[in-house]
């Protein structure tokens, strides 16, 4: 007997998955991985498990080993090539955030706008603490803050530092491919940790205007244009600058 409102020479057509049929109900079935299935982690001889992926990275960081090996799959679940070289030595920084300030540390109508960084530098980085790789010293004490203390997992109260750069700041000099050119501005992870936005704003502003004067007034002219008073008492039309 066929089901109401089938036809004859007309097999019922299965679920779609995600709608309750046989093969989405397989799909959603848990199974218990087998050891050579689990997820595996990089691994670097003589360090506790715990530390294994940031010491992989941190080694790097120093120009340690070029050629990282890897499981199937990294701690963040990306798919990798059981072994793999990086381009190059991998950054010591991480990104805190990124924003839009004006080109010339001045608001006005028509200015332009430049994209500024914060780059921070991980409290471990160069620390003399057993298992970091930094056992013959602090390769970065030269455009870096002092160092600050860690715990045995290389955790602090406050990173290391924070690097404000902008969008063209280039990165590499002849004494550290780490060491940007130029940067706005250096903070160590505590200044950058009790600093207020407004002061932090300002000194961004401070810096990307340079020796200049600051705009402390604008005006339209009657061309349609607009007119920019300086603090030194000069006039000058935007379109100018």
């Amino acid at each position: 007997m066929l089901p109401a409102g089938s036809k004859q020479g007309r097999s019922a057509r299965p679920l779609p998955l995600g709608h309750g049929g046989a093969e989405a109900t397989r799909q959603l079935t848990p199974v218990e991985p087998n050891r050579s299935s689990r997820r595996r982690v990089c691994t670097v001889p003589n360090v506790p498990l715990g530390k294994r992926v940031s010491a992989a990275a941190r080694r790097l960081a120093s120009d340690g080993p070029p050629v990282l090996r890897c499981g199937a799959r990294s701690v963040c679940g990306a798919t990798r090539p059981a072994e793999y070289e990086p381009a190059g030595p991998m950054s010591i920084y991480t990104t805190l955030w990124s924003l839009k300030f004006p080109r010339y540390g001045d608001h006005y109508v028509g200015c332009e706008w430049i994209e500024v960084t914060a780059q921070g530098v991980p409290a471990h980085i160069g620390t003399p603490t057993s298992g970091f790789g930094y056992e013959d010293g602090d390769p970065y004490a030269e455009f870096l803050p002092p160092l600050v203390a860690v715990d045995p997992d290389g955790d602090a109260k406050f990173m290391r530092a924070v690097v404000i750069v902008t969008e063209e700041t280039e990165k590499g000099t002849d004494r550290s491919h780490q060491e940007y050119r130029n940067p706005l501005l250096v903070l160590s992870g505590q200044e950058y940790a009790s600093v207020s936005f407004v002061e932090l704003h300002d000194r961004i502003c401070d810096a990307l205007r340079g020796k200049g004067p600051r705009v402390v007034a604008q005006s339209w002219t009657r061309d349609g244009g607009v007119q920019l008073i300086l603090s030194d008492g000069r006039t000058l039309d935007s379109r100018k600058r």
